[in-house]
């Protein structure tokens, strides 16, 4: 009796070995390749959230996003702009949101995909998410059929759709670790 219940512990112990093994496979397959560049920052400081702005050009970027290389987004104003390492904006374009937002802070991008369904069941390209609220993932992507309709108020998704031709240059501009400022 006693060797009939070693061998079941000894089982289990495999088993759960096993399981704990598979989990950190996948955990590592999903994580970032430099994880340094893919934490989060805080949120700003309270009243800083909201970046200046120059109401007679809405385009203009916004004061207080941070210095160098970096994609910074207004979830405010709905609006992108790419931002070269010398501080200079290379594209800005408007935006539809989706019904999640993510905090203001920094980010990094950490992941992305060519093609896949949104989570909204429109195929969508180009795909470079940032974070995650309470299980939302946030990104950026363009419909493939080149719409960006305003998404349904009643579900919960994280896709912030731009056209075809933005979602190309912020796939080229946004690789795996780059900033990505969120701001008011």
């Amino acid at each position: 009796m006693a060797s009939s219940s070693a061998g079941f512990v000894a089982g289990l112990t495999a088993a759960a070995l096993a399981t704990i093994g598979f989990l950190a496979h996948q955990a590592s397959v999903a994580a970032p390749h430099d994880p340094a560049r893919a934490r989060v920052s805080g949120p700003p400081a309270p009243g800083a959230s909201k970046a200046p702005r120059d109401r007679g050009h809405p385009e203009a970027l916004p004061a207080g996003t941070g210095r160098g290389e970096r994609v910074v987004y207004s979830v405010d104003d709905d609006r992108v702009w790419l931002v070269g390492a010398d501080g200079r904006v290379q594209r800005t374009f408007e935006v539809t949101p989706s019904t999640v937002d993510p905090a203001p802070g920094t980010y990094a991008v950490t992941s992305r995909s060519n093609r896949v369904t949104g989570s909204d069941g429109i195929p969508v390209e180009h795909v470079v998410r940032f974070a995650s609220v309470d299980g939302v993932v946030i990104g950026f992507s363009a419909a493939v059929d080149g719409s960006m309709p305003e998404p349904d108020p009643d579900e919960r998704t994280g896709g912030i759709r731009e056209t075809r031709a933005d979602g190309d240059a912020m796939w080229r501009f946004a690789t795996i670790g780059q900033r990505v400022v969120v701001i008011r």
